[in-house]
């Protein structure tokens, strides 16, 4: 990143806007040295694609860089303010470019594309495939919701992903090299770079802000204290990654596994007007609702996943209710942490015991040899038995004692898995106490 000369009034944010792909901070998954955009960089020809990613993490930036390694006229149309008028006149200036003395290429670059319906998407398709112009869609919304199937299939899709804490405390310490910025605390840093939360937009736009209000009261250095006074309500009520943070999902996990809805709900909203990622929120809950609910409801684990693909269908605020409604569903559920303990007591097991052999009537065998050496023999075929039950027929490795992993509640849909469980084990100690006699 530069600082543009004789641009002093221009916002921070276009002051150090990269000029050169080696200025850009971050995304090196996708513009490192053989990653591949890159590689289309450095091809020299360029292709349609889709830049997909949270705000400012550096969609229009790479856009621009583009045309100009390229050499190509830069169209730029937001389809938040634009229409079908734009990309006639967009069509016009690249068959003008084209067909002119320096036969040039052009890139046209539509910010927030999703925005776009149907039918304008598909006036881009005739003109990507005779190579009019090169298409470049930037989104923040999943592709394969939000664009047409067809400009999907003429366009790469590349992941942006939100800037780390030390991608902003670069651009931080850039802003305060290039532009000569009041000096900033450690601490202070710390929490701006939090309340950022990966755009790099947002966190030097806050800077130029915090920096204007140091020259208004003559102050040399920028201290924490003076930060959160300054930006007062802007400031997240907790950090990301920070120990309120987890303070108040773990505050949200438990009011759901103690089956209050309305402190569940609280929490959930406290951490969406905090400013959590509702992405992470829907993880935490398709965890909640294996951990905490498990088989006693298997309807909750199915109702999680529905809240996040709906909240994925419709971003923020429409999907949040979606979120809610799983909140409330979760926390009325009967409860059981069974699989949870299962699972956990599976693993030790598995992890201090030896590794045991299969025993051999389990074993597969699809070869002759392998039938000829007794593998799959004894077997006994679950569906050829009374209730599709083999009494008395052992799955677990010779030697090992039933650890009883499972234990299901006395709650919810668990209640008859415990009734049936117990009746399945009574008919396999019978089995075991009378085995059948040979001839």
């Amino acid at each position: 990143m530069t600082a543009t000369a004789g641009a002093a009034d221009l916002p921070l944010a276009e002051r150090l806007r990269p000029h050169t792909l080696a200025d850009v901070i971050g995304q090196q998954h996708i513009l490192g040295p053989g990653m591949p955009l890159r590689l289309a960089f450095e091809s020299g020809r360029p292709h349609s694609c889709i830049l997909w990613g949270p705000p400012g993490v550096g969609k229009t930036t790479i856009a621009r860089l583009m045309a100009g390694a390229f050499d190509a006229q830069f169209i730029s149309i937001s389809a938040v303010l634009g229409g079908v008028k734009d990309i006639r006149e967009a069509v016009e200036q690249a068959q003008a470019a084209r067909n002119g003395l320096l036969a040039q290429r052009t890139l046209v670059f539509v910010d927030e594309v999703h925005r776009f319906n149907k039918g304008q998407q598909d006036a881009f398709l005739p003109h990507v495939e005779s190579g009019l112009f090169t298409f470049i869609g930037a989104t923040t919304e999943n592709p394969s919701f939000e664009l047409n199937s067809a400009l999907l299939s003429r366009a790469a899709v590349y992941v942006l992903e939100p800037l780390s804490e030390d991608d902003l405390k670069q651009i931080v310490a850039l802003a305060q090299y290039q532009c000569g910025f009041t000096a900033i605390e450690s601490e202070a840093i710390n929490h701006l770079v939090a309340y950022a939360d990966g755009d790099a937009r947002r966190l030097l736009n806050t800077l130029e802000t915090l920096a204007m209000a140091a020259a208004q009261e003559q102050r040399s250095t920028i201290s924490d204290d003076w930060l959160v006074r300054v930006l007062g309500q802007q400031m997240r009520r907790y950090d990301k990654g920070g120990e309120q943070f987890y303070d108040t999902i773990s505050a949200l996990h438990k009011a759901v596994r103690g089956s209050d809805p309305d402190a569940a709900l609280y929490w959930l909203v406290r951490m969406l007007d905090g400013g959590a990622e509702p992405r992470y929120l829907a993880r935490r809950l398709v965890r909640m609702a294996s951990e905490d609910i498990g088989l006693a409801d298997p309807r909750a684990l199915r109702l999680a996943l529905d809240a996040a693909e709906v909240y994925e269908r419709l971003g923020s605020p429409e999907g949040e209710l979606a979120l809610a409604q799983c909140v409330v569903y979760l926390a009325v559920a009967a409860k059981s942490n069974a699989v949870y303990n299962a699972y956990n007591a599976a693993r030790a097991w598995v992890q201090q015991d030896g590794t045991r052999p299969v025993p051999l009537h389990l074993r597969n065998a699809p070869t002759k040899l392998m039938k000829t050496l007794a593998y799959g023999q004894g077997y006994r075929y679950a569906h050829d038995e009374e209730d599709g039950f083999a009494a008395g027929e052992r799955y677990l490795p010779d030697g090992m004692a039933d650890p009883h992993f499972y234990q299901p509640v006395r709650r919810g849909l668990e209640i008859k898995i415990a009734d049936k469980l117990d009746d399945l084990r009574a008919r396999n100690r019978a089995a075991h106490a009378h085995p059948p006699t040979s001839v």
